[in-house]
């Protein structure tokens, strides 16, 4: 039989955490908004608690203690796909060589390749050295401030744009990097693939509407915070939950599946590449060629190489097809998109070979070769990938490296 009596009406369950929300009625939709809206304040109010008391002191980085836009945009530059130890020699002496935008304009590229050197990575130098070149002659000098105006300069795309915004300028700006993706995809249960472009719009998506969250904080501390999670306990594979301020708020970790989190797409398979290297050395010089702009460590120095299928031919612009030269071992050395086996081949430098004067270049990947100094390489001063350093000790042409070395990969372009 049918009640005329009202039954109570159930007021709609509040989400639990900080997954998408579904389509609900416009009351329950409005109610849970306002659940996650608080669970969202929480967020921003327990990480920045956590960045300032805690995280901030614990990894003292020398970029933390500047809003000199110059500064923030060479450290922002250094550290994509780098580690910050790896970073931190390199930082501080580019910016006693280079203080400012001016001087980074003025330098030449080689100077600021040799700066380089070892980095990895080295298109990241030649676009900021031509938006040196960019911000001195059309902004004074001076860096936009506008994420959008900062994007029209060369090599300036919206991760670096979002962290010079908001760290220099405090403009409330997002960012995205694999940490920050990281730490959102767990946040959130997102299980989409950060990689692909709806994955990573998802990502630009929660970024944007957090730091518009932060209540009254400096943006530039926020994304920092978010960033130094990322990097320090939320972390690839077995996040550190146990240490974590967000653990009680984080979607991911409700639900079993934090560890799990970022979803990407499994890795294509890295082609290997055989090649060869021919080191001609005297106890205090080396002979070296300079990779043409647009090639692969286009700009740096190297023992003159080619593809192992192309030794002969490589031997013959040296002049070696007849000389014995000695087997000295190989070097493996991997890079984004490819891996490379160089056999190394060592040799006397030619008495002709032993002067400041240029030779002919052995090869099209060549616009220059003449035999350096080897305090050259041991002090920095001539710009070369870690690769080249890497076949100069087999070599045994130098001594290992004293340079810092790359914190994610060997080096690349």
């Amino acid at each position: 039989m049918r009640s005329d009596t009202p039954k109570a009406r159930r007021r709609p369950r509040a989400p639990d955490g900080l997954q998408a929300l579904q389509p609900l009625p416009a009351r329950q939709a409005r109610e849970a908004r306002e659940a996650r809206g608080a669970i969202e304040a929480r967020v921003v109010r327990e990480l920045l608690r956590w960045y300032q008391a805690y995280a901030r002191s614990r990894r003292d980085l020398p970029w933390r203690h500047t809003s000199d836009p110059y500064a923030v945009w060479v450290s922002e530059t250094m550290l994509q796909q780098t580690r910050s130890q790896t970073v931190l020699p390199y930082y501080e002496r580019f910016l006693r060589e280079l203080p400012d935008v001016h001087a980074l304009a003025e330098a030449p590229l080689g100077h600021v390749l040799a700066l380089w050197s070892g980095l990895g990575y080295y298109r990241r130098a030649r676009m900021l050295h031509a938006a040196a070149k960019t911000v001195a002659t059309k902004h004074a000098g001076r860096l936009p401030e506008e994420p959008a105006e900062l994007r029209r300069l060369p090599g300036i795309g919206p991760y670096t744009a979002g962290a010079v915004a908001s760290i220099a300028f405090g403009k409330p700006a997002a960012l995205v990097d694999g940490n920050v993706a990281r730490v959102l995809a767990r946040l959130y249960g997102v299980e989409q693939d950060v990689k692909s472009a709806a994955g990573a719009a998802r990502m630009w998506e929660l970024a944007e509407h957090l730091v518009a969250r932060r209540e009254g904080a400096n943006p530039g501390d926020w994304n920092q915070a978010l960033m130094e999670l990322g990097a320090t306990v939320c972390v690839p594979g077995n996040p550190r939950c146990a240490e974590c301020p967000l653990a009680s708020l984080c979607e991911g970790k409700r639900r079993g599946i934090a560890a799990e989190l970022p979803r990407t797409a499994p890795k294509r398979a890295v082609p290997v590449v055989e090649r060869v290297a021919v080191v001609l050395a005297s106890p205090t010089h080396v002979f070296l060629a300079r990779r043409r702009p647009g090639l692969l460590f286009g700009g740096l120095w190297e023992p003159p190489a080619a593809d192992a299928t192309e030794r002969g031919a490589l031997l013959a612009a040296l002049g070696l097809g007849g000389r014995a030269l000695r087997d000295a071992g190989s070097v493996v050395h991997v890079l984004s998109h490819r891996r490379l086996h160089v056999h190394v081949e060592v040799g006397d430098l030619p008495a002709r070979g032993r002067t400041r004067a240029r030779w002919g270049t052995p090869r099209a990947d060549y616009d220059a070769a003449e035999a350096v100094s080897l305090a050259e390489l041991r002090d920095g001063t001539r710009a070369h990938a870690s690769l080249a350093r890497k076949v100069l000790e087999v070599a045994g042409v130098l001594t290992l490296a004293k340079a810092p070395h790359r914190g994610l990969r060997s080096s690349s372009e």
